[in-house]
């Protein structure tokens, strides 16, 4: 008979370069694990569903059969709501996450659990849910963060931590009203304009009431144990009071003033916008764009030339890539150094179309000589830098624009009325026909465009609110970097750069937005009988800034003594983040010294997307500081943006949009398609859309259950500044979670009705399997908990799954199998030892695992008989987080079940080779040591290899004895070489390429490792340990070869054995 060879090589040692690598090595093996569990789990699953002749995509359906195997034993009794959930006596054979899901949030949210307790003396955790907009609905991203924080908050719940996690809601002052404005348009063809605004506002406090807050309701689907009783709306009557409050206290200190300034405006929405909410577009050469409002896209990236004719018979060139804002021009600036111009200088040229004299400037500062003809257009009111020009020059200011974008009368007779880019074109053929027209080139340009609404920003003059933010923008810079006395981390720390790049360079913040729905701008303005402009806000010291009317009118009259006047409100409503930002100090209780504001502020973590870190965490810290007295949290965990699984964003029209009530329900791939049915696509990107989902979800979603998409996204946050988001990867924990649940099947049969669980446990006396997991479940526990507390969920979550996974079920709970299959005297001891461990790592492994899955982790903890004599904790997410026994750790023991993990891979990786006929019978199996040591090991063990590799016997052989024939050989280290007892014949020529390539992957490995050990100046340049663990690796590499040689002699005996006896 012939060998069959078969080894596994040991990592190579690396150097501290290389440490890097071979972390994300570990974790590629780790996913790849997962990986492979999932396959195998789905494989599973979908033969069970073709032997009940079920349809692939109705994961339901199988379910629904197993329950009609099941007797009503198996069913959950019905639970009044808010009480505390019924539980079959007797565990379904299957993991189903809608039953088990159901009734336990109910019950912790009416226990109190999630509640606060201002008075406690436990150390404080807080975290602020970042308010979702009241149109939203539950989307990936909010999943995330709940999941994210909702683990943070339930493991700071369990470690003894006074946790506060409050709910909030954004009244997202332009997106609301588009909503409302939309809905009022589609059932009543009327505008807010014709309802005024009282009869808006309060449609839209209507709207709110009926439809706002949905998604705070999907929250606790996610099982997110949010303090409901601390629930606040942004403009709810104490939220709202704050603003004002806050806009009072920094108008009082100059921090807020009004400015008639530029501002970047949206034709769509009517309103000024700040310089965060407009998005760049770069345009290289000419580029037609689709623009809201225009049937036709809209050419850009072009810069046209004309002729303005100078008084006096001669002309001037200039160019612009907005041709239409010459209507609006009130000078042409040229270098005070540019001959070209010079007879020029104190002239005036004509403007074509209503014939204004335009006056020709040096401007030193805006023009450069030598771009264009050197010669520029100066339109200040509808450019930045023109605006500038204006100031130093002292012109004119002509605004030609409506707030829709349309040309004033300003623009003249000819064009008044037109929308700006019909304007474009008329204005040009205008020049055309009057021979100014000098021609058009491509030019590179930036584009903004509102991130709302993707609508062209136009640059207009208007009188606004602003933040002063210099010296409070240096306060929130000096609070992330100042070493010396940092007050914030940002986790990850590379976005800490973006903070400073943003923050040295701010600009005050417009905070004024021409809406109807938001907290009105707390201003009115004051018109004096003897006024001669009585239009609102003519004149700039004419406002007064108050909390209410009564006292604005008393401020009035302090101002204007014995003068008549009259007053009104400003019409303006404040920036939605303006109130956003004020919101770690407004959810608890301020301006008022409450017992929340001293106890929870500041708040403990601020986790939300990357993408808002300016928009809405740098403007908390700001007005945190300003008005709270210190900054408004200790650290800043910024997470990915979630993609699809191929990268990309997620959009609707791609039709890649996941929702996570789709994914924890599960939906049909129809399902899906209705959805988007229901939706705004036009009809081509609704094929493109559907096409899409057709590709990615051809059997639509299987449902998951909130724990197993919640663990999904919680291992996804590794990756870096994205998550490229695969379904598959959700219903492989959701297949994990039906082995988490035949682990506990499996040990509440093993430890039968009448079993209590042990006060303590005394490794030392158990039997070896025990003593090992106990030392394990150290290392995961230490583990978990110094991730979390170094915000890497991603390892802390692995962690936990890998200890489950590849620890308690792959080897512990089948390692201990023979102490319950045999009535044998002699394992009596071992069975209790065994008894009691499971139950140990049972109940520390859920509470361990609780942060993450807490449905799935609650309803198996119930179940558990409770400890002896200790009254338990009525529910597992108030009880105690594990911590490490220093009596468990056992270094010895891990290092001997390591040897025989090695030795039962390598055992069980021949039996994979066999033909598949023979791979599932027991039979004899070798393990030849080399060392006196090793061999005690690997016989004292006998039973657990037995076991764990499905052996008839094994045998230990010392380096003189015989190698055993007719066996496949297999090397597992230096020290130890298997064999596993063939039936039949095998292909000679195989074997003999199979070692000869795995000897010469061992030799390629020496001579490399040789080669660094000889390099010139590797003695003086490599640290002393890394020299010694190369020599140790060389000397192991030299010993493996042996081994290989030795089973390559043995193969030939064996090969030569089998032709004598022919």
């Amino acid at each position: 008979m012939s060998s069959q060879v078969e080894t596994e090589t040991k990592p190579e040692i690396e150097d501290p370069e290389k440490k890097k690598k071979k972390e994300e090595k570990a974790k590629a093996k780790e996913l790849k694990k997962l990986k492979a569990l999932q396959k195998a789990e789905a494989a599973k699953l979908q033969a069970q569903q073709t032997l009940s002749n079920a349809s692939k995509k109705s994961e339901r359906k199988v379910k629904r059969d197993a329950e009609e195997e099941n007797s009503e034993d198996f069913i959950d009794p019905e639970t009044p709501f808010g009480e505390k959930k019924s539980l079959s006596c007797k565990m379904a054979k299957q993991y189903n996450p809608s039953a088990v899901e159901s009734s336990w949030y109910a019950w912790w949210e009416n226990s109190g659990f999630f509640v606060a307790d201002s008075s406690s003396s436990k150390p404080p955790f807080v975290i602020v849910l970042p308010p979702p907009n009241v149109t939203g609905a539950l989307h990936i991203g909010h999943a995330l963060t709940s999941a994210l924080q909702d683990t943070m908050i339930r493991w700071r719940r369990m470690s003894g931590f006074n946790t506060l996690w409050v709910p909030g809601m954004d009244h997202a002052g332009i997106a609301t009203q588009v909503v409302v404005e939309k809905k009022l348009m589609r059932e009543r063809k009327v505008t807010r304009h014709d309802l005024g605004r009282e009869n808006f506002v309060s449609e839209v406090w209507n709207w709110k009431n009926e439809y706002g807050g949905a998604i705070l309701k999907q929250q606790r689907r996610m099982g997110a144990s949010l303090d409901w009783s601390r629930e606040c709306f942004t403009m709810d009557e104490k939220r709202s009071r704050a603003v004002t409050e806050a806009f009072v206290r920094l108008h009082k200190e100059g921090l807020i003033y009004r400015d008639l300034r530029l501002v970047n405006w949206d034709c769509v929405l009517r309103t000024a916008i700040s310089d965060i909410e407009v998005d760049y577009e770069d345009i290289k050469v000419r580029t037609l764009l689709k623009v809201p409002g225009y049937e036709k896209p809209v050419e850009f990236g072009v810069l046209t030339s004309f002729a303005y004719p100078i008084e006096g018979g001669e002309e001037i060139v200039v160019a612009t890539t907005r041709v239409e804002t010459m209507l609006g021009d009130t000078a042409i600036a040229v270098h005070p150094d540019d001959e070209r111009y010079s007879q020029f200088h104190g002239k005036f040229a004509i403007h074509p179309f209503n014939r204004r004299r335009i006056p020709i400037i040096c401007d030193a500062i805006l023009v450069d000589k030598n771009f264009g003809t050197g010669a520029v257009k100066i339109t200040p009111a509808h450019d930045p830098n023109d605006f500038e020009v204006g100031k130093r020059h002292n012109l004119e200011f002509i605004n030609i624009f409506t707030d829709d974008g349309k040309i004033n009368s300003n623009g003249g007779p000819e064009f008044a009325g037109m929308p700006r880019f019909k304007a474009r074109e008329a204005v040009l053929a205008a020049l055309k026909e009057k021979g100014l027209y000098k021609g058009a080139k491509d030019n590179e340009m930036r584009l903004g465009l509102c991130s709302r609404t993707n609508d062209v920003v136009e640059p207009l003059i208007k009188p606004q609110w602003y933040v002063s933010c210099s010296g409070i923008a240096k306060e929130a810079l000096d609070a992330v970097m100042d070493d010396e006395n940092r007050k914030i981390e940002i986790i990850p720390r590379l976005y800490t750069a973006d903070w400073k790049r943003w923050l040295e360079n701010i600009r005050d913040w417009c905070i004024s937005r021409q809406l109807w729905w938001g907290h009105r701008v707390p201003a009115w303005y004051v018109t004096l009988e003897d006024d001669k402009m009585k239009e609102l806000g003519a004149y700039n010291d004419h406002w007064v800034v108050a909390r209410n009317e009564e006292e604005a009118q008393m401020e009035a009259s302090r101002m204007f003594r014995g003068k008549n006047f009259q007053m009104s409100q400003d019409p303006d409503v404040l920036d939605t983040w303006f109130s956003s930002g004020l919101f770690p100090l407004t959810v608890l209780g301020w301006p008022d010294d409450t017992q929340d504001l001293k106890v929870f502020y500041p708040t403990s973590v601020l986790e939300t997307g990357h993408d808002i870190l300016f928009f809405w965490v740098a403007r908390m810290v700001m007005l945190g500081t300003k008005l709270g007295g210190d900054v408004p949290f200790r650290k800043v965990y910024l997470h990915p943006m979630i993609r699809d699984a191929h990268g990309r964003k997620m959009s609707k029209s791609l039709g890649n949009v996941i929702d996570p009530l789709e994914v924890i329900n599960g939906i049909s791939l129809e399902g899906l398609q209705k959805r988007l049915e229901e939706g705004n696509l036009d009809p081509s990107e609704l094929v493109i859309a559907k096409e899409g989902q057709k590709k990615d979800f051809p059997n639509g979603i299987a449902e998951c259950g909130a724990d197993a998409l919640r663990f999904a996204l919680v291992t996804y946050t590794a990756q870096s500044d994205r998550i490229n988001l695969d379904i598959q990867r959700v219903v492989g924990y959701r297949q994990w979670c039906n082995k988490l649940w035949n682990a506990i099947r499996f040990a509440m049969s093993k430890l039968g009705d009448d079993y209590t669980a042990p006060m303590n446990m005394v490794p030392d006396v158990m039997p070896f399997t025990c003593q090992w997991i106990l030392s394990v479940l150290n290392k995961a526990i230490s583990k978990t908990v110094s991730s979390m507390e170094s915000y890497e969920f991603s390892d802390a979550a692995s962690t936990v799954y890998s200890w489950w996974q590849f620890q308690l079920c792959d080897v512990f709970i089948e390692a201990v199998k023979p102490y319950f299959s045999s009535n044998d005297p002699e394992f009596a001891s071992a069975r209790k030892f065994a008894q009691d461990t499971l139950w140990v790592c049972l109940d520390n492994g859920l509470r361990l695992l609780h942060p993450f899955m807490p449905f799935v982790t609650e309803e198996l903890w119930q179940r558990l008989p409770p400890a002896r004599d200790c009254a338990r904790k009525e529910s597992i997410m108030i009880s105690d987080y594990p911590s490490v026994v220093q009596c468990w750790t056992n270094e010895r023991v891990e290092y001997e079940m390591d040897l025989l993990e090695s030795t039962v891979k390598s055992l069980r990786s021949l039996r994979s080779l066999m033909p598949a006929k023979e791979r599932h019978e027991r039979r004899p199996a070798f393990v030849l040591c080399r060392t006196e040591a090793v061999a005690e090991i690997i016989s004292s063990h006998e039973l657990e290899i037995l076991t764990l590799a499905t052996l008839s016997s094994l045998k230990v052989l010392m380096e003189g004895d015989d190698a055993p024939t007719g066996c496949s050989v297999s090397v597992v280290n230096e020290s130890i070489s298997v064999y596993l007892k063939l039936q039949g014949a095998l292909n000679v020529e195989a074997e003999r390429e199979k070692l000869r390539k795995k000897m010469e992957e061992i030799r390629k490995q020496k001579e490399h490792l040789t080669q660094i050990i000889s390099a010139s100046g590797y003695q003086d340049k490599v640290p002393p340990r890394i020299r010694e663990e190369n020599v140790a690796k060389l000397s192991s590499l030299m010993q493996e070869l042996l081994s290989f040689e030795q089973a390559s002699q043995h193969l030939e005996r064996d090969i030569a054995a089998e032709q004598e006896h022919h």
